[in-house]
């Protein structure tokens, strides 16, 4: 065998830019693929879990998570809210949830598994529209009896602070309470059974 007339040179640059492409091929080849084993929008969206952080939400407020496209009432109740609970049992429809919508593992009369944390999906169970959170104590327009909760302007039904549905309301049953799990004190994992996490 002869090597008369090879160009050594062309030969190392052939094979090298031979390389470069083939490399270039593999990682634009391996790019989707390791991408495809994170979860879509669309994925997260149909009910991929959501850490959420509640060490800001101050005691008696509220925060918005989202969750499978819907909103997820967050809510740190103080003392009083706890307190108040107790004293409108004999309005509501379903006061110790019976027949509602919640993990087993959450506490049934004040629906969450820490007292002071209640978690809610916020959506009517009349028609799915929105309430809005009503915290206040005894308003003009709720009435003396009202000890804060939730009103769903749509068709006015009434909730109190567990998301429990008042007597006699369009509402069937109390607001939903999401699967979720504690991380830490103040991470939240909705969409995460407490049992299993």
């Amino acid at each position: 065998m002869s090597n008369d007339g090879v160009n050594a040179g062309r030969r190392r640059f052939l094979v090298a830019a031979t390389s470069v492409v083939g490399a270039a091929g593999a990682v634009g080849a391996a790019v989707p693929f390791v991408g495809s084993w994170f979860p879509s929008a669309k994925a997260k969206a149909a009910g991929a879990p959501v850490k959420v952080n509640i060490a800001k939400v101050e005691p008696g407020q509220q925060m918005v998570a989202e969750w499978r496209g819907q909103p997820v009432f967050i809510v740190r109740r103080t003392a009083e809210i706890l307190a108040n609970l107790k004293k409108i049992e004999s309005d509501l429809s379903d006061p110790t949830s019976k027949a509602s919508e919640q993990p087993a593992y959450v506490d049934p009369q004040v629906r969450s598994i820490k007292p002071e944390i209640l978690i809610l999906v916020g959506l009517c169970t009349h028609l799915g529209c929105s309430p809005t959170f009503r915290p206040e104590v005894a308003p003009v327009d709720l009435g003396p009896k009202w000890v804060g909760g939730y009103f769903c302007p749509c068709h006015g039904s009434h909730y109190d602070m567990a998301g429990r549905v008042y007597k006699s309301q369009p509402a069937p049953l109390n607001l939903p309470v999401p699967p979720h799990a504690y991380e830490s004190d103040d991470i939240i994992v909705i969409g995460v059974d407490q049992e299993n996490a």
